[in-house]
């Protein structure tokens, strides 16, 4: 297991995507019209805020009260509202069907289209986001079920420093913007 897991410019914040699995898959449900760093500093802010990254405790939230925590300035998402009902929803998944241990989802496949199957019924989870999750729990967790998950080109799971991080975000741009150059005028 990883000592940090590098997505945010913070130590304290890497460090915990890396201990608590729940944290990991909370920057994830985060990650979307956010950049990386923005996403995965969330799960940190949320524990700040409500006192505890516990599926089950978050699942039962009034959810007036985790929008709040969401919309808190700083704001943990741009889309404040949408994303506490999304982090709720996968909370509930986390607790009813993994009792609150969201390692479970990983250490329990059975191979990798098992992997990809549990990972896909996550709220907000689709093929992107389950190549991007496979890939780092493959090259940063050592899930040997998730190897298939790694994608061929440059993956969040590659990252594995501050600038490995800044080189995949350069990458990423660049593939943008050569998609968007072979459009059709």
């Amino acid at each position: 297991m990883p000592n940090a897991i590098y997505f945010t410019d913070s130590d304290d914040m890497n460090e915990l995507l890396a201990r608590e699995p729940l944290a990991l898959l909370i920057g994830f449900a985060l990650d979307q019209q956010v950049p990386v760093q923005t996403a995965f500093a969330g799960p940190y802010k949320l524990k700040q805020r409500v006192g505890a990254l516990d599926a089950a405790a978050i699942a039962s939230m009034d959810p007036s009260r985790l929008e709040e925590a969401f919309r808190e300035r700083p704001a943990i998402h741009r889309y404040p509202g949408s994303m506490a009902r999304r982090v709720q929803e996968l909370c509930a998944v986390v607790a009813d069907d993994y009792g609150g241990r969201a390692e479970r989802v990983w250490t329990e496949a059975e191979d990798a289209a098992d992997l990809r199957r549990r990972i896909g019924a996550l709220p907000g989870f689709g093929k992107m986001k389950i190549t991007a999750l496979g890939s780092v729990l493959a090259l940063r967790f050592g899930v040997e079920v998730a190897a298939e998950l790694v994608p061929d080109h440059a993956c969040l799971g590659a990252v594995d420093s501050p600038e490995a991080l800044a080189a995949y975000q350069a990458s990423k741009r660049a593939h943008k913007a050569s998609l968007r150059a072979a459009e059709p005028a």
